[in-house]
């Protein structure tokens, strides 16, 4: 037991910490946890759900806080800001789905950063924020932990569910990438 506990803390630990720099796939590791649950005691499998949405979440507020901080020089350093029209656009959409541009956000590879700046930017409130990205980061890991139960349901060893798992996320990030850039050229 004191071993699960280990793999949620660390897991936890390792969701926060790539939520806030995006250089750990963090869906993968909410999903080779999931896989390695599934075969050990199916139960678990919640409680990776909530390690991993708990650490989202956190690692998300510490995203935001630092946005809301330092994210309009950042923005104007990265020329993103070139027009305040741009932004209010932005903020006003945000504003009525705020959800599910977060979801979204999370679930498309390299978009949680700058809804999160812009969200930051437009000056959305904390708690608003904190009320509309609860939902997102437990849906967020409750698509993840699925690819990770549907790895380790189809193979009967659990590298081999955690391996699906983690070939399963990389070739959807991938995916998303390309589309992304056709769709920008």
């Amino acid at each position: 037991m004191s071993n699960a506990i280990g793999v949620l803390a660390s897991l936890f630990v390792l969701v926060a910490f790539g939520a806030v720099l995006p250089v750990v796939p963090t869906g993968a590791a909410v999903s080779a946890a999931a896989a390695l649950a599934f075969h050990q005691h199916s139960l678990m499998i919640v409680f990776v759900v909530l390690a991993g949405a708990a650490g989202a979440y956190l690692g998300d507020a510490v995203t935001y806080l630092l946005c809301r901080v330092g994210g309009e020089q950042l923005a104007r350093r990265l020329r993103w800001l070139r027009n305040g029209d741009r932004l209010d656009g932005l903020a006003a959409r945000l504003r009525e789905r705020e959800v599910s541009v977060l979801l979204v956000s999370r679930l498309v590879p390299g978009g949680r950063i700058p809804v999160l700046l812009t969200i930051a930017l437009a000056g959305l409130d904390w708690r608003r924020f904190a009320l509309a990205n609860a939902p997102a980061c437990g849906l967020w890991s409750v698509v993840y932990a699925g690819f990770g139960v549907l790895g380790g349901s189809i193979f009967p060893e659990p590298w081999q569910g955690v391996l699906v798992a983690v070939v399963i996320v990389v070739a959807i990030s991938q995916i998303v990438g390309v589309v992304r850039r056709r769709s920008g050229a």
